[in-house]
């Protein structure tokens, strides 16, 4: 007699597979575009991931307890791209050059502006995407920034301290000299907020100026000096088990 089968919530066997964010998911589920063999999906409902799933009437491929090892990418965004999977605009997108894969979709891990370059991470693990986009686990995003203006010590006292913006107080966890002076002053930034242009607005509320901003590092995960502009690669073990750790969880960990 087999062993009864594992089961786990819908939204993160959908999400975990990488058909999208669990939150995502808890919303195709409450608005009633999931069946599970015929059947209309509620939301906690478990599954084991044998079951003839739909979404919108679409098949998932199955998805078992043994289902492939997630993927996470590092891809070295050259600025001129954008992080969304198709733009009305016509622009290149940052999923243009990424490999395609059977059953499954690239996640990006946050985003970077149009003319922000350097290291974005695309995962097939909607799990880890999401864990590691949570204000909660305040993950560390470490940017080299070219500025341009006045910037003595007591501006970046004000930068670390808190800067009022729209949307609040922000502030710089790290902010240090790099090099350079006058157009030319780098700067080594790391912040654990995800807001959206962030490091730019910062510097621009003390009246500098970034005229060049490159992320090099997004937690434990830092961007290979060899990799060009527009390349990819796979993360390796020691990475991959670093950013789990980062993100509080387990490549399995059912959640």
């Amino acid at each position: 007699m087999s062993p009864p089968a594992v089961t786990e919530r819908l939204q993160k066997v959908l999400a975990g597979a990488g058909i999208g964010s669990r939150r995502e998911v808890e919303q195709w589920i409450k608005a009633g575009r999931i069946t599970i063999n015929g059947t209309v999906a509620t939301l906690g409902q478990k599954v084991s991931g044998r079951e003839k799933i739909l979404i919108d009437g679409r098949p998932v491929p199955a998805l078992r307890k043994t289902r492939p090892s997630p993927r996470v990418l590092m891809y070295h965004k050259p600025s001129g791209e954008v992080c969304t999977r198709s733009d009305p605009e016509g622009r290149p997108t940052v999923f243009d050059r990424l490999p395609p894969i059977q059953g499954s979709r690239w996640i990006n891990v946050g985003r970077l502006d149009l003319a922000t370059s350097g290291l974005l991470l695309l995962t097939t693990d909607g799990l880890l995407a999401n864990a590691l986009m949570h204000p909660s686990r305040e993950i560390e995003r470490e940017y080299a920034v070219r500025v341009q203006g006045t910037v003595s010590d007591a501006t970046l006292e004000r930068i670390r301290t808190g800067i009022p913006l729209d949307d609040g107080v922000a502030k710089f966890d790290r902010v240090e000299r790099t090099g350079g002076d006058g157009s030319n002053q780098w700067f080594s930034v790391v912040v654990t907020e995800g807001r959206n242009r962030l490091v730019r607005r910062v510097w621009e509320a003390v009246e500098c100026r970034v005229s060049r901003l490159i992320r090099v590092r997004y937690g434990p995960v830092q961007l290979s000096r060899s990799l060009r502009p527009g390349h990819h690669r796979l993360l390796k073990d020691k990475e991959l088990e670093a950013l789990y750790a980062a993100a509080g969880l387990r490549e399995e960990e059912a959640d």
